[in-house]
């Protein structure tokens, strides 16, 4: 893993990026090369450089926002065919595009078909290998875990159904007065010492997973293991580097204080606030046309006496309460026996409103609250008091996620599912956790083009 901007980033994916990238440049290179083989090209050599570079930009964003650069992903969401299908198609409306508003950089039909269909058949070629071998054992971390309660246990489960992991557990050493509850074929119950285990097995990374790190911890043993050479990090780090997210059954106060990260306000703020107003801007104006059609939808639907939009109450940055604007996509008596999670299949929801709402359609509206700074384009969702007066009094740290202004979309949108229950909350918390904490430009633009997946695929929503 790589930190960039504070964000963590698989290098696998990131070296997948670059091949990809090339490979993409290389299509319409050689797609002209191959499209003029007996007769003598229209374009200079200056035409097909920059063509290449914008083809291979364009192409490479697609299946950024598609979501094929995402080792979060597991098999079953991934549908590798379906959303390569999708990312081109979306990268040659755009090539076009581009080619309408800017003639002089015009690249003829038979070249772009040359150049798509190199560039699929070589991601399809570069992704067999990749993930064959990506999943070998000699090219993953070799991890070594200190612990064999229940905090262990939890560890050896992380990331078995992602499509690349990134380490292997080769075992978890029992210290003694500790329970263990992992399997025994993990379970190292006689050592010499830590460093020595650590050189047995080869292990390139310790990580501390005990229940009671006050009388458990062997620092004796850790510290010759350290000054082995052996890299050593708690379970926090190790949770935050390879999923994303704080974890909560990890979390301490002390922690909180000495981390890096939860910085607020200054620059940051100001950087941010340009950055809502022109995401904001440039959405309006793409979606103004579907916003209006939604609106007409609605109305023809619920008659003219119905509201087509919908004001809500829910809690914004510093536990400020304002009023979120959506489209409204139930029955008007939807809450009459009071505020309620949206389950699958609501009857409560309208015909017109299951399809904005599978769409996020539903959410546009809150462009204007971004305007009004009520909002932030990125951030956790804003949740209604009914429900956040419940949650901070069961849930530890709930209360830090409203840090920072609540957004339109948010890393905890892209890494879980829909939350209809407590135990959903506590879920999505630990990743609006890490985004408060990691909080960048870099991370806003990437959950942007990220969204673009959870709106094709209709993840979450109900």
């Amino acid at each position: 893993m790589i930190r960039i901007f504070r964000h963590y980033i698989s290098r696998a994916y990131l070296w997948l990026i670059i091949i990809e990238s090339s490979l993409f440049f290389a299509s319409m290179y050689y797609g002209s090369r191959a499209r003029f083989l007996f007769t003598e090209s229209w374009y200079t050599q200056d035409d097909m450089t920059i063509a290449s570079v914008i083809f291979s930009l364009v192409l490479m964003l697609c299946c950024l926002g598609l979501g094929l650069y995402r080792r979060t992903l597991s098999w079953d969401d991934y549908n590798l065919l379906a959303r390569t299908c999708v990312s081109f198609c979306a990268a040659i409306f755009t090539v076009v595009s581009i080619y309408y508003l800017i003639p002089d950089i015009l690249i003829g039909r038979s070249v772009l078909v040359y150049a798509i269909t190199f560039a699929f058949l070589g991601m399809m070629i570069t992704r067999h290998l990749f993930y064959k071998f990506a999943r070998l054992d000699q090219l993953q971390r070799r991890v070594l875990v200190i612990g064999s309660a229940y905090k262990a246990h939890k560890l050896l489960s992380l990331n078995e159904s992602f499509i690349h992991k990134g380490f292997k557990i080769v075992g978890c050493i029992q210290l003694p007065d500790e329970q263990a509850v992992v399997d025994n074929e993990y379970l190292i119950k006689s050592y010499k010492s830590i460093a020595h285990t650590a050189m047995l097995h080869k292990v390139d990374e310790i990580v501390i997973a005990l229940d009671d790190n006050r009388k458990l911890m062997p620092l004796k043993e850790l510290l010759d293991a350290k000054l082995s050479g052996f890299s050593i990090m708690d379970s926090m780090g190790f949770y935050e580097r390879e999923q994303g997210l704080v974890s909560l059954d990890n979390i301490t106060p002390s922690w909180l204080v000495f981390s890096d990260g939860f910085s607020q306000g200054g620059v940051r703020a100001f950087q941010k606030r340009v950055f809502d107003l022109v995401s904001s801007t440039l959405l309006l104006l793409v979606s103004w046309p579907i916003m209006l059609l939604t609106a007409l939808a609605i109305y023809l639907e619920s008659g003219f006496k119905n509201p087509i939009f919908y004001r809500q109450l829910r809690v914004g940055e510093n536990s400020m309460p304002f009023y979120v604007l959506k489209f409204r996509s139930m029955k008007i008596d939807a809450e009459k026996d009071g505020a309620q999670w949206a389950q699958k299949k609501d009857s409560r929801v309208t015909r017109v409103g299951g399809f904005i709402r599978k769409c996020r359609i539903d959410e546009l509206p809150q462009i204007y609250n971004v305007f009004k700074g009520e909002m932030s384009f990125v951030g956790p969702r804003p949740e209604r008091p009914e429900f956040v007066e419940s949650f901070e009094q069961k849930i530890a740290y709930y209360q830090e996620r409203h840090r920072v202004k609540p957004g339109i979309t948010g890393w905890a949108q892209l890494c879980y599912p829909y939350g209809a229950s407590e135990y959903d909350t506590i879920q999505k918390l630990q990743y609006d956790l890490y985004y408060v904490k990691n909080y960048s430009m870099f991370l806003d633009f990437s959950i942007m083009l990220n969204t673009f997946e959870v709106v094709l695929w209709g993840k979450g929503a109900r």
